[in-house]
């Protein structure tokens, strides 16, 4: 592991790392201690790692498969972490002398990035097949993605053995000329190559191939423009001073053609920028495991304030001088796809200029690999909000608390610093405000912020419960063990699990729950925190709760364990080979009870309830009849604040009693004890408890206490969850977005790797926070977060969300209104949809037609109508909500003139 934090410090471009299968790689780990897995069962703790076999890449590669140079291929929409590992080339030579195996799998280290640049290594190089003009055979090719215009004509020359100054390649895309490759200076990434595209090689015998590129132009006079990152220029359709002028990949002869369906209109120009009545039923091609981003950029280019406003003149807006922005580059090229996709006379387009902006300015993105489409929308509001930001020059602002100021004034103050840097029509339409409240949990400090949101991340309540089961015992002796079995959110946290014990054991306002598990008699660990997630206890581990008083934390906390009594108790002073029996019990002594006779007294009370009846004569009443002086029940045994009571019996109450007690039987064995549970000191009436906030003693179990206490009642504890003995688990309806909306708006404790620090104590302290929304957007972009992520385990929940396509009322969550007319109701108009599970599965898209009021879905290069009521599917992803009512200027309408005096639904 050393080897590899080294090569990672130094690092550079063209470097080797080797892909290895995930599974040899994490038997390895396993075998030499590497693996730091969070499992707390204590199944295998003491299995020593057999070590593994060669290393076997084969599940990585097709079988039979080699490219140019005999290189294997790798199986396509592999994911790093759960199909293969990267290591240096150091480690792999290492790996290799070792264990021996492979095949080998070597990948180069690129530079990559515009904002902020960083290494990658490049897993899946592009793959072109390179079609022979001359014989029309085809061969495939791999090269770097970062590989110039100028290494590809070297490859193929050399390959062919020809001479470069006979040879052009075309960009072959979809079997159509679209662009000669002449900028020798652009990778293969600028010049929109995608995986497995088709170039096209000709050879020119006599004249070379600079004097003869307008015989092969297919017509398209931009088809020797190359695209230029730096410095791009937009034409915009109807400018009377640039209708003549070429443009990046948009061109005004984009308006001709026919129509794509009936429902299809005409186009318009006119002073006002580019008017369309009923168009956006253009599919996107996909290029490679693009579904992710064809599906995202099919809801964004239906939103209707984003197609009013690219469909007009924002150049004005374009902002080259923000650090933070693209120059400009991404508004533009996104401006250009959706006047494509909005356009006549196209059933779909091949994004292929937007696809090598998005690689530019976005390496995570590069390649072809899947991705989350809710990434890709987060990466790409925020960058058109830099791209387009009014603000050229950005003012400093100081970062402010409330510090008791009005709500009202202090958020309207935030929002207005905030806009002064941030302006844009992303800010307009997209954003929104809430308030966040975090209280210390040691000194009570209150924290409240106003912070602006571009979406909603929602967390998915569990629809499926878990039946759990937990022994209840009582700390102060006043009821029997019992078994309890409850039902609680199956991701829910100890907290819920409190809850429904306390209901289901009636518990008292004075008394409280301590959650432990039981290990092999002993206790394991105590869930203490009431945020710990349920999911830590596993179905076949054994939980117990005790019962005590309501400040328990504040006393001095008995563990009462069982062992089977020594005949000579004094000759074992030790022992470190201590076989426990039954269930810990534990209880509380108040902090006045510091001698072993308190010790003694409360251990007498914890076992109370397990008294047999044939034991309780002991001290018995004057008027009880000899009929009846056998036949009291257990259950019938109770502790009331003036001692044990039994209908039959009366039980000893005063340490003069427990003497008395002692007298007919043998006095109970205890003996203090340490956290590995050795036997230490024998506890009599006169030992004195030493300062701490947790004592453990060892109870002696002779069969005089056995024949005295029913001790199956510390025996046989039952499983959380016992397979097959419930039939089926219950399960629930269908959760809202409301209670997704409710989950996220909780009070809840931060994470551990998330502290914050409080200025009053001076510490990082594991604060609560509490959100509010404040401010809603005229946009609401909501998604549901359907992946978990952790260390060892990825999820996916395919619940069903039953979310509102018309009528979503948010006025109860909203804590302030900006005016009164503002509204709070929302109407779907989109949907982005995965379906399948991890590393791979597809993505699709709803969009809604506003004016024809007409829902479509669109699925890569395929569009088709749906019907609102399909929408609703488990595989809903992102949901996307346009405001209705109030003053919201949304589903506004003005007539324009037009060849029929058809309306357009332009957003005023």
């Amino acid at each position: 592991m050393e080897l590899m934090k080294t090569s990672e410090a130094r690092i550079k471009e063209g470097d080797l790392y080797y892909l290895v299968s995930q599974r040899w790689w994490m038997e390895w780990q396993q075998y030499v201690g590497l693996d730091q897995s969070d499992d707390n069962s204590n199944e295998g703790l003491f299995r020593v790692p057999c070590r593994p076999g060669e290393v076997d890449n084969s599940n990585l590669v097709v079988n039979g498969s080699a490219m140019e140079g005999n290189e294997l291929d790798l199986k396509r929409s592999l994911q790093e972490g759960e199909d293969y590992s990267l290591v240096p080339q150091e480690v792999w030579m290492k790996i290799l002398e070792w264990y021996q195996g492979g095949p080998e799998l070597p990948r180069k280290v690129i530079y990559e990035g515009y904002i902020t640049k960083k290494f990658n290594v490049e897993v899946y190089p592009v793959c072109l097949q390179l079609v022979d003009g001359r014989d029309k055979s085809q061969r495939a090719i791999k090269m770097s993605r970062m590989a110039s215009v100028r290494e590809l004509y070297n490859l193929v020359c050399t390959l062919l053995q020809l001479g470069q100054e006979k040879v052009c390649i075309w960009d072959y895309y979809n079997k159509a000329k679209h662009q000669l490759l002449t900028n020798y200076d652009q990778t293969l990434e600028e010049a929109q190559l995608l995986m497995d595209q088709e170039v096209l090689l000709e050879v020119q015998d006599d004249e070379p191939w600079s004097s003869i590129a307008s015989m092969h132009s297919t017509g398209n006079e931009l088809a020797l423009i190359p695209f230029k990152p730096s410095g791009p220029s937009v034409t915009i359709a109807g400018d009377p001073t640039t209708s003549n002028s070429c443009s990046t990949g948009f061109h005004p002869n984009f308006l001709q053609g026919s129509g794509f369906t009936s429902s299809l209109r005409d186009m318009e120009d006119s002073d006002d920028g580019l008017k369309i009545d009923g168009q956006g039923l253009t599919g996107l091609h996909n290029l490679g495991n693009t579904c992710f981003m064809n599906s995202a950029l099919q809801c964004l280019v239906h939103t209707p304030p984003l197609v009013d406003y690219f469909l007009q003149d924002y150049i004005e807006e374009i902002n080259k001088e923000n650090p933070l922005g693209m120059q400009g580059e991404l508004a533009i090229v996104f401006g250009e796809l959706l006047r494509k996709l909005w356009s006549s006379g196209q059933t779909s387009v091949a994004p292929r200029a937007f696809k090598a902006k998005l690689a530019r300015f976005a390496p995570q993105f590069s390649g072809y690999n899947q991705h989350d489409s809710q990434e890709l929308l987060s990466f790409l509001l925020d960058g058109l909000h830099e791209d387009l930001n009014r603000v050229k020059s950005k003012p400093y602002v100081e970062a402010k608390d409330a510090d008791n100021c009005p709500d009202e004034d202090f958020a309207e103050e935030c929002w207005k610093n905030y806009k002064s840097r941030n302006d844009s029509i992303i800010v307009d339409i997209c954003q929104g405000q809430y308030k966040s409240t975090l209280v210390c949990p040691v000194c009570s400090k209150i924290s409240v912020t106003f912070d602006p949101f571009m979406y909603l991340s929602l967390p998915l309540p569990s629809i499926t419960t878990r039946t759990m089961t937990v022994t209840v015992f009582s700390g102060n002796g006043s009821s029997l063990p019992i078994a309890i079995t409850i039902t609680v959110p199956k991701n829910g946290c100890c907290k819920d699990l409190i809850q429904a014990l306390s209901t289901a054991s009636c518990l008292k306002n004075s008394e409280a729950l301590l959650l432990a598990e039981v290990y092999d008699q002993r206790l394991y660990r105590y869930l203490e925190n009431p945020f710990e997630s349920l999911s830590s206890i596993k179905d076949e581990e054994h939980i117990v709760a005790y019962k005590l008083p309501l400040h328990h934390e504040k006393l001095l906390r008995l563990e009462i364990l069982h062992k089977k009594a020594e005949r000579f108790p004094s000759e074992t002073p030790y022992n470190s080979h201590l076989k426990l029996l039954g269930t810990p019990l534990v209880t509380s002594l108040s902090v006045d009870s510091r001698t072993g006779t308190d010790i003694h007294d409360a251990v007498h009370s914890v076992l109370a309830p397990l008294l047999r009846v044939n034991a309780l004569p002991l001290v018995r009443s004057n008027n009880t009849s000899k009929d009846n002086s056998h036949g009291a029940s257990l259950d019938a045994i109770e502790l009331s604040d003036n001692g044990i009571h039994c209908p039959n019996y009366n039980m000893p109450t005063s340490k003069m009693e427990v003497e008395e007690v002692n007298n007919g039987f043998p006095a109970i064995q205890l003996t203090l004890a340490d956290g590995k549970v050795i036997n230490r000191t024998a506890i009599d009436i006169d030992y004195n408890i030493l300062p701490g906030s947790c004592l453990k003693v060892v109870m002696g179990w002779s069969d005089k206490e056995h024949e005295m206490y029913d001790f199956n009642f510390l025996e046989d504890l039952p499983e959380v969850f016992k397979s097959g003995f419930m039939l089926k688990r219950t399960r629930q309806e269908a959760i809202t977005l409301y209670s997704c909306l409710e989950a996220f708006l909780k009070e809840e404790p931060l994470g551990p790797d998330d502290m914050w620090y409080c200025p009053s104590c001076k510490e990082h302290r594991q604060a609560t926070k509490k959100l509010d929304l404040w401010r809603l957007p005229e946009i609401l972009v909501v998604h549901l977060k359907r992946f978990s992520y952790s260390r060892f385990m990825k999820n996916k929940l395919d619940t069903l969300v039953n979310f509102s396509v018309h009528n979503l009322d948010l006025s109860k969550y909203v804590r302030h209104r900006t005016s009164a007319s503002q509204s709070c109701v929302y109407e779907l108009y989109a949907v982005s949809n995965h379906y399948g599970g991890l590393g791979g599965g597809h993505y699709s898209a709803y969009a809604k037609l506003i004016e024809e009021d007409s829902w479509f879905h669109f699925d890569d290069s395929h569009v088709s109508p749906v019907e609102e009521d399909e929408i609703k599917t488990s595989a809903a992803y992102v949901l996307f909500y346009r405001q209705v009512g109030g003053d919201s200027r949304i589903g506004a309408r003005i007539t324009l003139p037009g060849p029929d005096s058809r309306s357009f639904g332009k957003l005023i």
